[in-house]
């Protein structure tokens, strides 16, 4: 396992360019799955774990990882697959990302791949998947179905949505209305969280669910400006069709665009992610999903006057 983490570094230099580097896993089945690898830290044996009495039904147990007690999570229950909780042949995936390091339980893994992000799609309600995938692809002529881990973690995670009191009454004073934020990523979850954190801010959004659509709404506004108008852009970074990252480039090369302010909002932090929000010049990259620091984050890019109102 470890030759295919290896070949990861080859693929972030696929980063920034609206490609995506996956790793492919199987469940039982012949479906492929898929994970951004740079969600992935190691892929080993499933090691021996300990059950958490109480503990959800997607929790298989916890165990050590190099010195440090993770949660494992069951993906194949997770998936709508047979528990894979005492099958000795089952692999761990550790993964970090949303600031926490879990496990996930795969039945097979296969193979680091990467694709053009214009090939990434939505799936059809009819492929049956539900809402723990959110794109679908091919790869060498078989669907590969991209798995909404954050959504899988946020079935366990009670993270709060809300505004503290004190950032609450912040973004009172600046009286942000009648400017509105442009919300992009294609996870519904993260959507929600997102209008819910404006809403408290008295901020109106505008919703799009990939940066190809992102692009297309902020065209046709820039041609009807006015109170219909997006001051900054609040964007996931790994998403089908177009990515953050070639969303935020798009801004920029585009004249009616430029002037808007862009944050990346992702799950997956680090030292490339910095790296990247410079090369493609974006505003700010704030890590998923702290609610009192994107807002503080906006209410520095907002100027405290909007000018034509």
């Amino acid at each position: 396992m470890s030759a295919w983490m290896d070949k990861v570094e080859q693929q972030t230099r696929l980063a920034g360019h609206n490609r995506v580097a996956m790793l492919l896993f199987r469940m039982g089945d012949e479906q492929l799955f898929g994970i951004n690898v740079f969600k992935v830290r190691e892929v080993m044996r499933r090691p021996p774990m300990e059950r958490m009495p109480d503990a959800h039904p997607l929790i298989a147990g916890s165990c050590d990882y190099r010195g440090t007690t993770i949660p494992v999570i069951d993906l194949a229950v997770a998936l709508g697959y047979p528990s894979l909780r005492d099958v000795s042949s089952a692999h761990l995936m550790v993964t970090e990302f949303s600031r926490s390091v879990q496990g996930f339980l795969v039945a097979e893994p296969q193979r680091l791949v990467h694709c053009d992000g214009e090939s990434l799609a939505a799936p059809s309600a009819a492929l049956g998947f539900g809402s723990r995938v959110n794109a679908v692809t091919r790869v060498d002529g078989f669907l590969v179905a991209v798995v909404d881990v954050e959504h899988v973690l946020a079935t366990l995670n009670a993270n709060t949505t809300e505004l503290s009191a004190p950032m609450q009454r912040i973004a009172r004073v600046h009286d942000l209305q009648p400017r509105r934020v442009m919300v992009v990523d294609d996870s519904l979850v993260a959507r929600n969280q997102l209008v819910n954190l404006f809403r408290q801010m008295d901020v109106e959004c505008v919703v799009a669910q990939d940066g190809r659509e992102a692009l297309e709404r902020l065209e046709a506004l820039a041609e009807t400006p006015g109170e219909e108008s997006v001051t900054l852009v609040v964007s996931d970074i790994e998403m089908p069709r177009m990515d953050g990252y070639a969303l935020t480039r798009a801004i920029r090369e585009t004249a009616s665009l430029r002037s808007l302010k862009v944050v990346l909002h992702s799950s997956i932090s680090g030292i490339f992610n910095e790296a990247m929000v410079r090369e493609v010049n974006a505003d700010r990259f704030v890590a998923k999903f702290q609610p009192d620091l994107l807002a503080q984050t906006v209410l520095e890019l907002m100027p405290e006057r909007f000018e034509g109102f």
